[in-house]
């Protein structure tokens, strides 16, 4: 089974919208090493959420709720998290200037 080292998924979703980041392909596996949070603007609050197998969000999905990121600041998250194929990972911003990336690897 190799690995794929690779940047997972880039999103600048707009303002209060949860949006996917990224879904793990069919017969694969994931471990997410790093997620980065980086606001390009005035201070906001973001979510990140895993859906298993691509649920419809509700509250036990949630990894983070309402973190503050400050203006022109970043926060990055080292997680460790193991994901199946059809996992999703999403995100949420108060406004539209929060970048988000994810990094890790992914096995076929």
């Amino acid at each position: 089974m190799p690995a794929a080292y690779k940047v997972l998924g880039q999103s600048n979703p707009s303002a209060t919208t949860l949006t996917t980041l990224y879904t793990v392909p069919a017969s694969t596996q994931v471990v997410i090493s790093t997620l980065s949070i980086c606001n390009l603007g005035a201070s906001a609050t973001y979510r990140v959420a895993v859906q298993p197998a691509g649920a419809a969000i509700v509250n036990q999905h949630y990894l983070v709720f309402d973190a503050s990121v400050n203006a022109n600041d970043s926060v990055l998250l080292t997680l460790g998290i193991s994901l199946a194929a059809t996992d999703v990972v999403s995100v949420f911003a108060s406004n539209g200037s929060v970048a988000f990336s994810l990094f890790g690897s992914e096995i076929t």
